[in-house]
């Protein structure tokens, strides 16, 4: 039984923040990420072209700044090299490969009772934690929806978490379902490199045009 002033689950940008900022504090926390390392989600699912819809100057973590000369809007490269110079300077070492399976609050000791599994060794460990901290992605969970004939179609079909580029695309055909950020960057990605872009949108869709 492992005792923890603050769990924080989830390696990405605001479960690093979190630690950061209780780092400042002296307030001793454990990081858990299911993954093999942090901010995986921009690390290995995320496209080539991606860049941070903000500028720089709201996208920042706490206490520590992009480099003068960082671009407007934050690359994807660029950010996962922030990221990563940011848990080096706060010395963040999150414990990888480790998933909670379960949590719950003990109203009578006001603690969390925990139960965590390490992936890499096949175990569990129980974990006591007076604070906790789910830090976990709302997009880290693939939602494909149910499309009649998607199981007999004969060409590839795969989320836009496993999208990297549209390189391999060129002259062929390819349907974007979604006209979220995600679905008009790749649709546009795709069309920059050759592909002949199609793109479907369930709701109807306002355009703004500015006229100077």
């Amino acid at each position: 039984m492992e005792n923890v002033v603050v769990l924080i689950v989830g390696a990405g940008p605001a479960g690093l923040a979190t630690a950061a900022c209780l780092t400042q504090f002296s307030i001793p926390y454990v990081i858990v990420e299911r993954e093999d390392c942090g901010a995986s989600l921009w690390r290995n699912h995320a496209y080539d072209r991606l860049k941070l819809h903000l500028a720089k100057e709201f996208c920042e973590l706490p206490y520590m700044s992009y480099p003068e000369d960082a671009p407007t809007y934050i690359p994807k490269a660029l950010f996962v090299k922030y990221l990563d110079e940011y848990m080096e300077r706060f010395e963040i070492q999150p414990k990888y490969l480790t998933s909670v399976e379960s949590s719950k609050y003990d109203n009578d000791n006001n603690c969390w009772y925990i139960v965590a599994r390490d992936m890499a060794e096949f175990t569990t460990a129980k974990i006591i934690a007076k604070f906790l901290v789910v830090a976990s992605d709302e997009n880290s969970a693939n939602n494909i929806p149910v499309i009649p004939g998607l199981d007999t179609f004969l060409g590839e079909a795969l989320h836009s978490s496993r999208y990297k580029s549209g390189k391999s695309f060129f002259r062929k055909s390819v349907l974007v379902i979604g006209s979220g950020n995600s679905g008009m960057e790749i649709a546009y990605d795709l069309a920059t490199h050759g592909a002949n872009t199609s793109i479907v949108i369930r709701s109807p869709v306002c355009a703004l045009y500015n006229f100077i």
